[in-house]
């Protein structure tokens, strides 16, 4: 099989395919001929050296955590119904013993071994590149979202609007009844984020644009914040008394620039990735929601761009470079 390996820290360059024996399925695990898979942008930060202090990552190591494609083989004490199944997957680690957050490694691969509990059967409506898209996006949105708590008419912020995630919580808040203001970089991306049902965009590039959200809105009931760093500062500013903040994305190199205690001091609370983070099962069942309304059309994940597995290091470039819209995947057939 081909494999794409981080050779060590550094630019995307030092992503480097080759050749590698076929993994094989161990107990309560499958074999999957991979037919795409997921670029996190947690893949380029891990890549250049970021998060060694909490990532279990050393190079050289096979990066990506989500793939999609077909049971070709199943291990022991795994019920052989799944041969033969389109599924995605994680073929993630975790980064300690008992913890649900997942070290991005395995994925890279034209064939990858996932476990049982992280399985999920594409729906026959469904392809297997927009199911990919909602593998990560699709039940980190749908619980922000349900956390949130909306009800119809509430303003609500989208920082990193035209990225994968910011689209599918755009689309699901709309759906919740939100007036979405979607925040992002450059006109493309504000045009997707409009596309994606935001009522308003602005560019958080321009000075004073959470201020322009203020006036927008009155001021926010819901921050769902995907850029992180100074960003994320700037964005409490468009949140009222009573509003909720949720802090998952580190675009900028960090999460959101100030503490739970900063927060509460201006009457909001303050959410982390880790905070309250589901549990497996829940995380399986989220996706199966995500997927199911894909397949109904009422959700629709935007996959901007994709490159072969071959060139794994020109799709990190372009999501360094800030120019990829939406989702991006890698293909293997």
């Amino acid at each position: 099989m081909r494999v794409v390996e981080v050779t060590t820290f550094g630019d995307p360059e030092v992503l480097v395919a080759r050749d590698a024996p076929d993994p094989v399925a161990g107990p309560g695990q499958v074999l999957i001929e991979v037919v795409a898979v997921d670029v996190l942008f947690l893949d380029t930060q891990l890549r250049a050296g970021w998060g060694q202090g909490f990532f279990p990552v050393e190079p050289p190591y096979v990066p990506g955590d989500g793939v999609a494609g077909t049971v070709v083989a199943i291990g022991e004490g795994v019920d052989p119904g799944w041969t033969g199944r389109r599924v995605v997957a994680r073929t993630g680690k975790p980064v300690h013993e008992g913890s649900p957050i997942l070290a991005p490694v395995g994925g890279y691969a034209t064939k990858a071994v996932a476990r049982t509990e992280t399985l999920v059967e594409i729906p026959d409506a469904l392809g297997p590149h927009e199911a990919l898209a909602l593998l990560h996006d699709g039940p980190t949105g749908m619980g922000v979202v349900d956390r949130a708590g909306i009800r119809p008419g509430d303003p609500v912020l989208v920082t990193a609007a035209g990225g994968s995630l910011g689209v599918v919580i755009t689309q699901l808040a709309t759906a919740a009844g939100a007036r979405v203001i979607g925040a992002a970089r450059g006109h493309a991306k504000l045009d997707l984020a409009r596309k994606a049902g935001a009522e308003e965009a602005v560019d958080y590039t321009e000075e004073g644009w959470a201020d322009r959200v203020r006036d927008l809105t009155g001021g926010v009931q819901a921050v769902f914040d995907g850029a992180g760093g100074p960003l994320g500062r700037q964005a409490l500013d468009a949140a009222v008394s009573g509003a909720r903040f949720f802090a998952y994305g580190a675009a900028g190199g960090t999460f959101a620039d100030f503490t739970a205690e900063e927060a509460a001091a201006r009457g909001v609370r303050l959410i982390g990735i880790t905070d309250g983070a589901p549990e497996p099962v829940r995380v399986r069942e989220l996706i199966e929601r995500s997927l199911a309304e894909a397949a109904a059309g009422r959700l629709r994940p935007h996959i901007g761009q994709t490159f072969p597995l071959e060139r794994a290091a020109d799709a990190h470039a372009a999501i360094a470079a800030r120019t990829a819209l939406g989702k991006t995947l890698l293909t293997c057939v």
